[in-house]
């Protein structure tokens, strides 16, 4: 998240001007806008044009609208935040106290202005800074690009630093399918070539993909391409049978240990303990506060669904769970919806801890 200016005190009405600059960051403004929030920024809209001819022309303008956020709609897919509202302020093609829509993107700068900028939403810019400034010396390198095939499309992920984020989607033509199946030559060259355009192989660790045919064609199409990330690095191309979803992909051992993110192994590592019944692992909100209380967590995993929940005792109750856990020394892991391992965090409940020390009982304690 870039803050490209500021202008509030705690408790106090202000405005900041914001650009999300990750995918990651459009969920943190799903939980910093609020209803009632005023957001300025620019957009498009069709304009008709009166003329003498039969039809009318229509074309797209550039305008700036300024509208009092009633409800907010985050696009997990497309990462985007759609934002509705009435318009403050009339101007030539929109008229004052009108519905409209405004959307929120990674590299897309807007205004935010609340009548009082209270503590949670202060500290969510102020933990956004300090992250910003741990990764100003840091390049966000793509740690995979997965490629998933389906019946009549395939769609293509990039993940970086934990975090997914859908690149495009590839459908078979019509007249590319025999028999109600996708013939393979035609559906693999246009799979790859927009593979080829949407991912940097210079930087790529790694591509995972979930059909053996597409991995033997790109690999033998590499040599006649000259693509030669893929010639030369054909152990980086893995392949994962059965992986009709995105979660089903990442949630593979073979692939989560290509993935170099702090959470990503905090979960594997919890997991494993979780299957091996050591003890030293606990989920479920009971048994993680329970744990709390005998000051045994050294990591705790949780959704942001929770951590940032809607509901303020919700929320509150979770926040005073994170901050009780730094006070004692532990690590406090907040997954957002895109990062590769919180749907399945969330089937733990959405929170979860690794123990400084076994508790096999803990489930049974009153």
């Amino acid at each position: 998240m870039k803050i490209l200016h500021k202008d509030f005190a705690l408790n106090q009405t202000g405005t900041a001007k914001l650009m999300a600059e990750e995918p990651d960051d459009v969920w943190v403004l799903y939980n910093l806008i609020l209803p009632g929030d005023v957001v300025s920024a620019d957009t498009t809209r069709k304009v008709h044009h009166d003329s003498s001819a039969k039809k009318n022309t229509a074309s797209r303008v550039k305008l700036t609208l300024q509208l009092k956020v009633t409800c907010r709609d985050f696009h997990k897919d497309s990462s985007t935040l759609r934002l509705q509202g009435r318009n403050l302020h009339h101007n030539q093609h929109v008229a004052a106290g009108s519905f409209h829509t405004i959307s929120l993107e990674p590299n897309k700068p807007f205004l935010l202005q609340k009548n009082l900028w209270q503590n949670d939403a202060v500290q969510t810019l102020n933990d956004t800074t300090q992250k910003e400034r741990s990764n100003s010396n840091a390049t966000s390198i793509p740690d995979l690009a997965v490629v998933l095939f389906h019946p009549h499309h395939a769609e293509i992920h990039i993940v970086a630093e934990g975090a997914t984020m859908h690149c495009t989607k590839v459908e078979a033509c019509p007249n590319s399918r025999k028999n109600g199946k996708v013939s393979s030559s035609v559906f693999f060259r246009r799979v790859l070539a927009a593979l080829v355009k949407r991912v940097d192989f210079k930087v790529l660790r790694g591509v995972v993909v979930t059909s053996e045919e597409f991995r033997a064609f790109a690999i033998s199409e590499a040599r006649k391409m000259g693509i030669r990330w893929i010639e030369d690095n054909k152990t980086s191309v893995a392949v994962v049978e059965d992986g009709d979803s995105l979660e089903k992909v990442l949630s593979n051992p073979a692939v989560t240990v290509l993935v170099k993110d702090g959470r990503v192994r905090a979960f594997r590592e919890l997991w494993e303990m979780v299957c091996n019944d050591s003890g030293r692992a606990c989920y479920g909100s009971e048994e993680v506060e329970r744990a709390r209380e005998m000051k045994a967590i050294e990591i705790l995993l949780i959704t942001d669904d929770l951590y940032r929940n809607e509901e303020v005792g919700t929320r509150q109750r979770y926040d005073g769970l994170v901050k009780s856990v730094k006070d004692g020394g532990g690590k406090a892991l907040v997954y957002s919806p895109m990062h590769v391992s919180a749907a399945q965090l969330s089937q733990l409940t959405g929170v979860a801890a690794i123990l400084r020390f076994p508790l096999p009982d803990l489930e049974l304690q009153d």
